[in-house]
């Protein structure tokens, strides 16, 4: 049996460069995992089956069967293993709970079978499953481009306290939705994430007055209701908030953990909102892909 940590993520940066003639955008981002996670239990069995905690999720649509599935039939087929899903990453929320469920079942199957994949072909399997999912192969920062398949790590950076407020606001076909929302005008060269990213490079600095996120523009009219949430964030004394992803949840860093912890609580208790405390993680810290 093995068990893994399927990280959430945040963009420090999200560029939107313009619209490719597949109707897909070409994005630059900063991406880094926090330590708020998903666990898997990989163990064998006689064929693929899933459970998960949260009902709300079909399983026929669950994205790491799909990856178990791809993965299975990628290299012979037949293979089987019970796949144990414990949900605490918000769901459809920008956060990448799903895509990292993927990439942790990818890794974590990779080692339950003996397969042996470099992660060259991970990485391809990944790809084929969704846009963040190349990136959670290996976690951490890392500068992502294209649709999402170039993925370019980086060395850690010093993150210590982020709160994450997740609304619940559900927009149809949301990532396509704000996409559509994107004018030319919104559209930029990538300067802000080279410039972070040149940041990072020179000793793991990463200022929050460096981050952007091109769908904060179009936030509001997205997600009516975001705006509460966002002043409600910024008067408990948060200074940078942006959208996580493609949204809703909103994700601001704190000079100190003692204001996150405050803003979290109220957010929690005084609203009945769900917010987290989050820091930076790296999983190479803890030996490699999200192994226990």
């Amino acid at each position: 049996m093995l068990t893994l940590r399927a990280p959430a993520k945040v963009n420090l940066t999200l560029e939107v460069l313009g619209q490719r003639d597949d109707g897909y955008h070409d994005i630059v981002s900063i991406m880094q995992t926090v330590d708020l996670c998903d666990t898997l239990t990989l163990e064998p069995a006689d064929a693929l089956a899933i459970e998960c905690d949260d009902a709300s999720i079909d399983p026929s649509e669950n994205l790491a069967l799909r990856a178990a599935t791809l993965l299975d039939e990628s290299t012979g087929g037949g293979k089987g293993a019970r796949i144990r899903l414990e949900k605490r990453i918000p769901v459809a929320a920008g956060l990448g709970g799903g895509s990292s469920d993927a990439a942790a079942t990818l890794v974590g199957l990779n080692r339950l079978w003996g397969l042996g994949l470099p992660i060259e072909r991970l990485l391809d399997l990944a790809a084929r499953l969704g846009s963040d999912v190349p990136f959670f192969i290996q976690g951490g920062v890392a500068m992502v481009q294209g649709k999402g398949e170039r993925v370019r790590p980086l060395s850690a950076v010093d993150l210590d306290s982020m709160v994450i407020l997740s609304p619940k606001i559900a927009v149809p076909e949301k990532t396509s939705s704000l996409y559509r929302k994107l004018t030319p005008s919104h559209y930029t060269r990538g300067a802000l994430t080279r410039k972070l990213e040149a940041r990072i490079r020179g000793g793991g600095d990463a200022p929050p007055q460096f981050f952007f996120n091109a769908f904060d523009a179009v936030a509001f009219e997205a997600y009516p209701t975001l705006e509460t949430y966002w002043n409600t964030l910024s008067a408990l004394g948060a200074g940078e908030i942006h959208l996580a992803g493609s949204g809703p949840s909103l994700f601001a860093p704190v000079a100190r953990k003692e204001l996150g912890t405050t803003i979290q609580l109220m957010l929690k208790h005084s609203h009945g909102w769900d917010a987290h405390l989050v820091s930076a993680w790296d999983p190479a810290s803890e030996g490699g892909a999200w192994a226990r």
